[in-house]
């Protein structure tokens, strides 16, 4: 079933565990996605970065992604990570996405507050939640590029959600995107001292190689949804290159899909299985 992503996260709010997202790039990406959760009887978002969109379009994601949804017997939504604009969210609005992030955190505070409810406005006009991110994220995803990662202050965060009326909040708190090259040192009390000031589900970007421990410690403080990407790309150019490694004969591109969807299927279910999601749909 395809629904937005206001009733999941806030499912997952009061039931003290998180809602996996898992970025796709492709059919068999978004396919492997929904039979994972099919699989854990899990609740699901799948995401598109804006590169992704650019690779194919808002309209093409969308189309797939809601047919493969209208099959399941489990909540789906699909979400638009990192939009680069207000067009683009909007856009991503228009064609049917059930939920869009507006990412202005390289903006100064008072820039971002002003685009982020231009988006949230929106997006309550047409039924769709709208997040946000207050803070960077480290690292490096599409367009989004930061060198170090800043922990979001409690009290701007506070402010930030009262002028805007977002619906979740992604905050900083020493995270990366893309492959951590050390173990990053992470404020998750940061957690806790957000969840106090704001009320809407938080939200957990550069999630990808965090332990398990890790992940499980910013879901019992309060973060909501979890964001993995990096790591899904890893297992679907694993399986394809040892698959192509071990059969040179191999002309069906079918065939590599396949692997490629049991590879990500597989690490879809194991981070579900961490984030406390399975078996809640």
């Amino acid at each position: 079933m395809y629904i937005t992503s206001k009733e999941m996260l806030l499912e997952a709010q009061k039931g003290g565990y998180a809602v996996g997202a898992f970025n796709a790039e492709n059919m068999e990406m978004i396919r492997a996605i929904i039979a994972a959760a099919e699989e854990l009887k899990s609740p699901v978002m799948i995401q598109t970065t804006p590169s992704t969109v650019r690779y194919a379009s808002l309209e093409t994601f969308a189309a797939i992604a809601k047919a493969e949804a209208e099959k399941a017997t489990v909540p789906v939504c699909l979400h638009l990570d990192h939009g680069a604009s207000f067009d683009m969210a909007v856009k991503a609005i228009e064609v049917g996405y059930s939920s869009v992030m507006i990412d202005g955190s390289k903006l100064s505070l008072e820039d971002n507050i002003a685009l982020s409810k231009r988006v949230a406005d929106v997006g309550r006009a047409c039924g769709i939640p709208v997040e946000a991110e207050l803070g960077k994220v480290g690292g490096k995803e599409d367009d989004t590029e930061s060198k170090e990662s800043v922990y979001t202050d409690p009290e701007e965060a506070k402010r930030f959600v009262e002028e805007t009326c977002v619906d979740s909040l992604a905050i900083g708190i020493g995270t990366a995107h893309g492959v951590y090259k050390e173990k990053p040192v992470l404020n998750t009390k940061r957690i806790t001292e957000v969840r106090e000031l704001v009320s809407i589900p938080l939200v957990l970007h550069g999630s990808s190689g965090l332990s398990d421990e890790d992940v499980k410690d910013c879901v019992a403080r309060g973060m909501c949804k979890v964001n993995f990407a990096t790591e899904l790309r890893q297992a679907y150019l694993k399986a394809t290159r040892e698959l192509l490694a071990t059969d040179e004969s191999i002309i069906d591109p079918k065939k590599i899909g396949e692997a490629a969807m049991k590879a990500v299927k597989a690490q879809v279910e194991y981070r579900m299985k961490v984030c406390g999601c399975d078996g809640k749909a």
